[in-house]
């Protein structure tokens, strides 16, 4: 399954639902407001790290360059739509709100 979080973590407790349900090596993509969770100093980049043990953690590069982050954690893999579509293509989707 792909777990993919398009809100804001800063404001809402979707990533902190998803991976505490989310079987390990399940990919995480994050999406539109999501990508600030890949945010190196974030307030959830602890989170997000220890997440990466147990998760391939992907962000959608337009969404990163249309919000200005370029300083990310340790570990988060930038996909650009062909990457995404690639991972959508081959994990069912776990839309998480």
């Amino acid at each position: 399954m792909l777990y993919t979080i398009n809100k804001s973590p800063l404001m809402f407790g979707n990533l902190k639902s998803a991976l505490r349900i989310a079987p390990e090596g399940e990919p995480v993509l994050l999406y539109e407001d999501g990508v600030y969770a890949a945010a190196h100093g974030a307030a959830t980049e602890a989170l997000v790290a220890d997440a990466l043990a147990k998760h391939p953690i992907f962000a959608l590069k337009a969404d990163l360059e249309a919000r200005g982050i370029t300083r990310l954690i340790d570990g988060i893999r930038v996909v650009d739509y062909d990457g995404f579509v690639a991972l959508v293509e081959e994990h069912p989707v776990v839309p998480w709100l």
